[in-house]
Order: C-alpha cells, then sequence, then structure tokens
C-alpha cells in the first residue's frame, strides 16, 4: 500500500487572483512535491466529483441552491470573504469527492493514508451556510459518509481559524469527535473551552483557543494532555484531518508560531492512535512555506521523514488553557 495524493487541475478553475485562497496555493504545492524525494513514495490520482444527494445529507436545500445559482455565471461574492467562479458547483463537489474517495480507498485497504490537495476549502461551511473561502464542507461530507458505513471518525483541526462548519455539522453526535487547535480571539469568533457539543454529542466536540505566540510547544502539550488521550479512548476506526497551514509563523493571516516541522510531528502523534489517516487542505497563505509544510507532512505518512531549518520564537505556556480543558472535560474522559 502506498500514500494517496487527491489532486486535479480542475480546482485552478476556482480562483481570484486579488484573494489570498487562489489557485497559485496549489501550484506552489504540487511543484515542491514534485521536486522532492517523496514524489517517487506517493500515488497520484484524479478526483471523481461528488454525488449531489451526498451534499443534500450535510448541507441545506438553500445553501446548495443559491452556490448552484451562482456559478452557472459566477464571479460573485457570497458575502467578504467567499467567492464564487463559474462553474464551482462542479469544482466544489470535485473537491468533497476526492475526499470522500481517498477515505473509501484508506478504509478498503487501497491507500495506507492519503492527503487530498483539494480547493476551494471546506472547514468553515456550515449546514446552512458556505463562509470564510469555503462553499462546501468537504471534510464533514467524507466524515459523514465514514459514519454512514458505521466508522466512528476523529477529526483534527490544527488550522489558524476555528472550524466553525465541522464543528457546527458534528455537534449533536457521538460517532464523530472534533477536536481543534486554533488562535483565538481571531476569525471566526467560534472554538471556547465550554463549546463541548449538545446532546448525544457532549464531550465530544474539543477546542483549544491557543493565544497569539503560541507554538511547537504550545500545540504539542495540549497533544499530549488533552487530545491524545481523548483520542484514544474514543478509538476511531479512521482519522480525517483539516490541515491549515495559516497556524505556520510566518503565515499573512496568522497569529500562531508553528514551524514547518510541527505538522509531520502532528501527523506522527496521531498514527500512534490509528495509522488509517486522510488530510485535506483548508488555509495555509504563505506561498514561499505552504509546500515545505506539506512535505513535512507527506515524509512522515510515507515514512521518508524531511526536517526544514525553520525556528520560531514562541509562548509556550498553556498552563491555564489546559487546567481550562481538563475542568471542562474531566466527567467524560480520563485525562
Amino acid at each position: 500500500m502506498t500514500t494517496q495524493i487527491m489532486y486535479s487541475d480542475e480546482f485552478h478553475k476556482h480562483n481570484n487572483m486579488e484573494h489570498p485562497e487562489n489557485a497559485e496555493r496549489l501550484k506552489v504545492m504540487m511543484s515542491e512535491l514534485k521536486k522532492s524525494q517523496i514524489l517517487k513514495e506517493v500515488e497520484i490520482i484524479e478526483p471523481k466529483i461528488l454525488s449531489e444527494k451526498i451534499l443534500y445529507d450535510v448541507h441545506s436545500e438553500e445553501m446548495i441552491g443559491q452556490i448552484k445559482e451562482i456559478s452557472t455565471h459566477g464571479n460573485m461574492w457570497i458575502d467578504l470573504d467567499t467567492y464564487v467562479c463559474k462553474f464551482d458547483y462542479g469544482t466544489a463537489r470535485l473537491a468533497a469527492g476526492g475526499v470522500v474517495q481517498l477515505c473509501e480507498n484508506v478504509i478498503q485497504g487501497k491507500a495506507y493514508n492519503g492527503y487530498a490537495l483539494v480547493r476551494p476549502p471546506g472547514h468553515h461551511a456550515t449546514k446552512n451556510r458556505s463562509m470564510g473561502f469555503c462553499l462546501f464542507n468537504n471534510a464533514a461530507i467524507a466524515t459523514n459518509e465514514m459514519a454512514k458505513k458505521d466508522k466512528k471518525v476523529l477529526i483534527f483541526d490544527p488550522d489558524v481559524h476555528h472550524g466553525n462548519g465541522t464543528q457546527d455539522i458534528f455537534y449533536d453526535r457521538k460517532d464523530v469527535m472534533y477536536q481543534s487547535l486554533h488562535l483565538s480571539p481571531h476569525y471566526p469568533g467560534t472554538g471556547a473551552v465550554r463549546e463541548i457539543g449538545i446532546g448525544d454529542g457532549e464531550g465530544y466536540t474539543i477546542n483549544a483557543p491557543l493565544k497569539y505566540g503560541n507554538g511547537d510547544k504550545a500545540a504539542m502539550k495540549i497533544l499530549e494532555e488533552i487530545f491524545l488521550p481523548i483520542g484514544r479512548q474514543f478509538n476511531p476506526d479512521i482519522i480525517v484531518m483539516s490541515i491549515g497551514y495559516d497556524s505556520h509563523h510566518l503565515d499573512p493571516l496568522g497569529g500562531l508560531k508553528f514551524t514547518a516541522n510541527l505538522y509531520g510531528e502532528m501527523i506522527a502523534k496521531y498514527q500512534e492512535i490509528q495509522p488509517k489517516i486522510v488530510c485535506t487542505l483548508e488555509g495555509g497563505y504563505n506561498l514561499n512555506w505552504i509546500g515545505k509544510c506539506l512535505l513535512s507532512q507527506l515524509g512522515q505518512m510515507t515514512g521518508k521523514k524531511v526536517e526544514f531549518n525553520d525556528p520560531a520564537e514562541e509562548n509556550p505556556d498553556v498552563s491555564k488553557l489546559l487546567e481550562n480543558l481538563k475542568n471542562e472535560l474531566k466527567n467524560y474522559w480520563e485525562i
């Protein structure tokens, strides 16, 4: 088995060069991959478009209809942050379909793990609203498809922005666990420690809002003391990672101090819980570094670890956050 990369040039159709989430992101990442030795260790495959029917399992009819209508003529904004191009209804379904396909391949043993290099991204898209650069929620759609097959899914989201859409979609469910490392205060303003789920899902949403300047040491403390112990107890059948490289210390939309090497270390930690891991691309806007962050993760996923000279000064203190998380979650998990 190998590591599969889900990719298509079709994703470049979703493009606005005046916007940070533009087609150059995937181009530089693929360029970095093709220059590396890791290219020999992966299999690049083309995604299949998601059926309309599956969209309606996660998103509302009104939301889907809005994207479908706008994309017939395109070049419109649905809010101050989020643009829709012509043909985006198809492009966004191709992105979601690629993540679903990759999860199925990993579950079925056709691949050891995989990375969906897809766009537009998805983790801000809620049940009822496209927002935050995102049209449909790729990670959530794929996760829901796995849950239909009675698979427990852990979603790990280290994007600098909280994945409010993914949280919204699974907030009342216990077959899906959502874990998020993100910056606070920051867009979209959600992801407080007290947001732990409701009903059957109470205790299955875990948010670690980091402070400006927190970096690798702070993130690893949260993982080691909270996320990983709870993840082991949840015992997922597959892990879906919403990967945002905007938590890198040089990202223009960030504020955290993660290094490129941390992204590979995060993969390594979660592999100890469940090696069936599928990553899907979310944010990350420093074109000089997102490709290196990708290689850090692919290196770990393929067993060909790479490291970069990427020092960053950080504030490692998360003592208060750890205390708050333990107080909030101790009634649900052994931590």
